[in-house]
């Protein structure tokens, strides 16, 4: 009975070692593969087309986005999103900034009175401040003061401003220009080329006289205004020549 059994079992084994190795086949009874290539004849070698070759990979590349300062902020345009914003005309100013440059003398206050104009006046503040048109000790005080008020029109867009001071040098006029312009101003020179001596006999008419030698150290001192400075427009004022001058 024993050796029966094992007969049996036995021969099922076999059976399923053999069910096994016909599935890798495909095959009843067929042996497996050893794993070699199968061979194939050399003349379809000639028929085979070449594999391509893959196309060069594209240079990498940067791209600029510009993102919004906010996220509550409206999108931005396509150009401007990708770093190249689109041309944009330039803003009209609101309004304009005139700087008076001469010396003493020059025919400044007469120009503006000719035109009706209030000119923005260091004189006219030492006489407000000081109830002397001739104070000479606090200039630091008088001119922070004139630059505040110029302010204060420009904050209120008050379109034409006028600023009655020698503003001889390029130094003096810098900070005119730049709050101007600051504010979206443009600004203008109005610049009174009237020779030392004509200006030195009419200080001497003048009631209030300047000291001869301080009037030749600003006429040292004077150079006259030019675009680069920042400049959109410059009127120069000129004595007019008598007969024997012409």
């Amino acid at each position: 009975m024993r050796k029966w059994v094992r007969d049996r079992m036995r021969r099922r084994k076999k059976r399923t070692q053999t069910s096994s190795d016909s599935e890798s086949t495909g095959k009843v009874g067929q042996q497996k593969g050893t794993g070699l290539a199968p061979l194939q004849p050399t003349f379809l070698d000639a028929y085979r087309t070449p594999e391509a070759e893959p196309p060069p990979e594209a240079p990498p590349k940067i791209e600029v986005e510009t993102q919004p300062e906010s996220p509550f902020m409206p999108p931005a345009s396509a150009a401007e999103a990708i770093g190249h914003p689109a041309e944009r005309k330039p803003r009209a100013p609101r309004g304009v900034v005139v700087l008076a440059i001469g010396l003493p003398g020059s025919g400044k206050t007469t120009w503006f009175r000719r035109r009706g104009v209030t000119p923005l006046s260091s004189d006219l503040l030492r006489s407000v401040l000081f109830d002397d048109v001739e104070e000479q000790k606090y200039q630091g005080l008088v001119f922070t003061t004139l630059r505040n008020l110029l302010r204060a029109r420009l904050i209120a867009r008050m379109p034409w401003n006028y600023v009655d001071a020698t503003n001889l040098s390029p130094r003096e006029r810098r900070q005119w220009i730049h709050m101007a312009k600051s504010f979206g101003y443009e600004v203008q020179a109005v610049f009174f080329d009237v020779p030392l001596e004509v200006c030195l006999e009419r200080n001497r008419r003048r009631d209030r006289v300047v000291p001869e030698d301080v009037m030749h150290r600003m006429g040292a001192k004077l150079r006259p205004p030019k675009f680069e400075e920042g400049f959109s427009k410059i009127v120069v004022v000129r004595v007019k020549k008598g007969p024997e001058e012409a």
